[in-house]
C-alpha cells in the first residue's frame, strides 16, 4: 500500500451528525448530506464529501460513536436546513491512501494503514481526525482517500 503526504489547508464543511453503531447509518447519513447538498446546487465536478469517525468502536461503546458525513464549503455560507450543521477541519500534515471505493477495500486499507505508517516512521496525530475524502474526480475514478493526520 503507498503513501502521500500532503498538506491539507483548514476547511469549512457543512456536515450531518449521526451517533450509534457504524455501519448502515453511515450510509443513510451520508446519502441525507448527499441530497441536501444536491436540492442546494452544491453538488458538482468539483465538489468535495469527507466522512469522519470520531470515536475507535474498540474503546466507545457502539451507541456513543459519531460519524459525521459533510460536505467542503468554498465559504462560511451555505444554506440552512434540518440538521445540516456547519463546522471546520484543521488542516495540517496527512498520510493519503487512494482506495478503491468499495466496502471490502475500504475495510482492508482501515486494516493495512497503520502499520504501513508505522514502518514509514510516521506517528498519527490524534489530535485531529482521521478523514475519508470522496473528492468527486477520484469517485468518477471508483476511487476515495484515507486522509491520516500525522505530526
Amino acid at each position: 500500500m503507498h503513501v502521500n503526504i500532503e498538506t491539507i489547508p483548514s476547511f469549512s464543511i457543512a456536515y450531518i451528525r449521526q451517533v450509534g453503531a457504524y455501519g448502515a447509518e453511515n450510509n443513510r447519513t451520508m446519502g441525507q448530506l448527499k441530497h441536501w447538498a444536491k436540492a442546494n446546487n452544491l453538488m458538482n465536478s468539483k465538489a468535495v464529501i469527507f466522512g469522519i469517525a470520531h470515536d475507535n468502536p474498540q474503546t466507545t461503546p457502539p451507541e456513543n460513536c459519531r460519524y459525521d458525513a459533510c460536505l467542503l464549503l468554498a465559504d462560511k455560507h451555505f444554506p440552512p436546513g434540518g440538521n445540516v450543521q456547519y463546522g471546520e477541519i484543521t488542516g495540517g500534515k496527512y498520510a493519503i491512501f487512494t482506495v478503491k471505493h468499495t466496502a471490502e477495500a475500504v475495510e482492508q486499507a482501515w486494516a493495512e494503514i497503520f502499520p504501513v505508517l508505522s514502518e514509514s516512521g510516521y506517528l498519527p496525530d490524534t489530535t485531529r481526525p482521521i478523514l475519508e475524502r470522496y473528492a468527486a474526480k477520484k469517485v468518477e475514478q471508483h476511487f476515495c482517500e484515507i486522509c491520516v493526520p500525522i505530526g
